[in-house]
């Protein structure tokens, strides 16, 4: 339930109003307890400032060229219904373009998509729990949502963290944290259905989607309702854990996306050990784990894209508010053909 009746006005009442709250649910994670609060994640840490927290600003891309360093971490990144989860080191980082247009990719044992532009402001945080001490980096965007956080591992590296934090630290080291939101996106509302149909059906690489998309100025969810019954088809939302079950017991290998404006987390390999507990439908993994709320998938979708090899199939999931909570795929790389076992098992799977 969110506290929106008289939410804290300076720094020091926010911490009180959190203190509060933590005394009563103790369990509650800092994520949820902004949200009850009426704030942002990134307001209610920056009244640890001082404490816990260290506030970080400069040159992202060049941070992310230092993630190697660390050795092996835990890279986390979320959205509002799903959180993907891997343990490994930063391998292959490459970035590219400058200002708004920053972007980097990150290839390894953790996968990443960098979208900078969303980068706005991070902290250092260093947390006693009752596990002992944890240590990590956390990047946020201008609303204070979480783009990714870094959790150091017992063999990360120290001194290369400490040095990080330092390069980093922010001149501004107060308890406040100021928030802009994002004005809406704004589409078409005449869309051409057989101009985008005709565009979709000669599209050759699958990246190629988003900039169909914006030719026709068309919401990605509203370009499947669009496609329905040629490129799109609509399944129920519950086959979601029977897929990953099947690709776990005859070890297909996947690939899982999910993330945020600042950042796009990939899942490349065999799911193993599937969960449901509660709504949450989890991936446990010895160096992956996804925790996806199945209550929040209001509509799920076989999306299929041309390629030049072949056709491209996803299970594309999305919330009541449109927004796109993951996507799975066959694990593939390009200029190599879709498995059939992964055709032949979303194929499987009852449509609407």
């Amino acid at each position: 339930m969110k506290h929106t009746s008289a939410l804290p006005d300076t720094p020091m009442a926010l911490r009180q109003a959190w203190d509060d709250l933590k005394a009563q649910e103790p369990r509650l994670r800092i994520r949820d307890c902004a949200a009850q609060l009426g704030v942002s994640e990134a307001e209610l840490l920056a009244t640890t400032v001082g404490e816990t927290a260290v506030r970080l600003q400069g040159d992202w891309p060049q941070l992310v060229k230092r993630l190697p360093d660390l050795g092996r971490v835990m890279s986390l990144t979320r959205n509002a219904s799903c959180v993907l989860e891997h343990k490994g080191p930063f391998q292959k980082v490459d970035t590219f373009g400058e200002g708004d247009r920053a972007m980097g990719t990150v290839i390894g044992p953790i996968e990443t998509r960098v979208f900078f532009k969303a980068w706005h402001v991070g902290f250092a945080v260093r947390l006693e729990t009752p596990h002992g001490l944890q240590q990590s980096l956390q990047i946020f965007d201008r609303e204070g949502t979480a783009v990714t956080k870094i959790y150091l591992q017992p063999e990360s590296h120290q001194a290369v963290y400490d040095q990080l934090v330092a390069d980093y630290r922010a001149e501004d080291q107060s308890n406040a944290q100021p928030t802009t939101p994002y004005a809406p996106e704004t589409y078409a509302t005449d869309v051409d259905r057989e101009a985008l149909l005709q565009d979709w059906a000669q599209l050759e690489d699958t990246h190629h989607f988003f900039g169909m998309l914006r030719k026709h100025q068309v919401h990605r969810l509203d370009a499947l309702h669009l496609a329905e019954g040629r490129f799109a088809h609509r399944i129920a939302p519950e086959a979601l854990a029977s897929l990953l079950e099947t690709a776990a017991s005859t070890q297909l290998p996947i690939m899982i996306f999910a993330g945020n404006r600042g950042n796009l987390q990939i899942h490349q390999g065999k799911v193993r050990t599937i969960r449901v507990m509660g709504p949450w439908l989890n991936v446990l993994d010895p160096t992956f784990n996804m925790h996806l709320r199945q209550d929040h998938i209001d509509t799920a979708w076989i999306v299929e894209k041309p390629t030049t090899d072949g056709t491209v199939t996803a299970l594309e999931l999305y919330d009541p508010h449109k927004n796109l909570i993951a996507q799975l795929f066959g694990l593939r790389k390009p200029g190599v053909p879709e498995k059939s076992a992964w055709r032949a098992l979303v194929a499987e799977l009852p449509r609407l």
